[in-house]
């Protein structure tokens, strides 16, 4: 799905259980090649290739992985696809020992994604040169100590990650269950609302249109 001309939503559908569920990796273009925003699921690399061929892309164009954070469903899928494309990993600093096999995950129950090595670690104001203009690497904890968002503000975009979710009635605030800190999680909603983008893409529950974060976070600190 393109959001912008050279922005894209690359949605990957799977059974869980009896739930048809849908994940969206994203992608932005540059000079040297395609920022790809999250991996997916382990196992799930042959679908998200299928994804990027649907736009005119293979795994060849990916130069950079930017990991949001260390969940599962986001990082799981890394070290495959870096082993298929030696794309340079990077994500931020407070998840690097999760992502890198340091740590276990914080939201791991024993189990957990393979490890990929960490080649650049991102923090606030870091900006990628892209052909949709500047994207800069927000902040977000909350959803994980080291969550970030991506503000893309010639397009009017933000690449929410897990900071927000959508659903049938719109733009929405993070998941409760699967945020450990939530008073962190809101504080992080307030700061993307003073962007004030217009569009926004979710992980789970993909694009929203004239989305107001701002009213989100609002009703999140009622």
């Amino acid at each position: 799905m393109k959001l912008d001309r050279h922005a894209y939503s690359f949605p990957l559908a799977f059974d869980r259980g009896d739930r048809r569920v849908t994940i969206h990796p994203s992608g932005v273009e540059t000079d040297d090649g395609l920022v790809l925003i999250d991996a997916g699921y382990p196992g799930q690399t042959d679908e998200l290739a299928a994804a990027l061929a649907e736009e005119g892309f293979d795994l060849d164009d990916v130069e950079t992985l930017l990991l949001t954070h260390q969940d599962g469903d986001h990082a799981g899928g890394a070290r495959e696809l870096v082993e298929r494309t030696d794309a340079t990993v990077m994500a931020h600093p407070r998840d690097a020992p999760a992502i890198e096999g340091d740590e276990d995950p914080v939201k791991s129950s024993g189990d957990r994604y393979p490890p990929v090595p960490m080649d650049v670690r991102v923090v606030e104001g870091v900006a990628f040169r892209t052909e949709v203009g500047p994207m800069r690497v927000v902040e977000t904890p909350g959803h994980t100590p080291g969550h970030v968002s991506l503000v893309l503000p010639d397009a009017d975009l933000l690449v929410a990650g897990d900071a927000l979710t959508a659903d049938e009635d719109g733009l929405a605030g993070p998941s409760e269950r699967f945020t450990p800190e939530m008073d962190e999680a809101i504080d992080s909603v307030g700061k993307l609302a003073e962007f004030d983008a217009g569009r926004t893409l979710c992980y789970h529950g993909g694009y929203v249109d004239d989305s107001d974060v701002r009213a989100v976070y609002e009703s999140l600190s009622e």
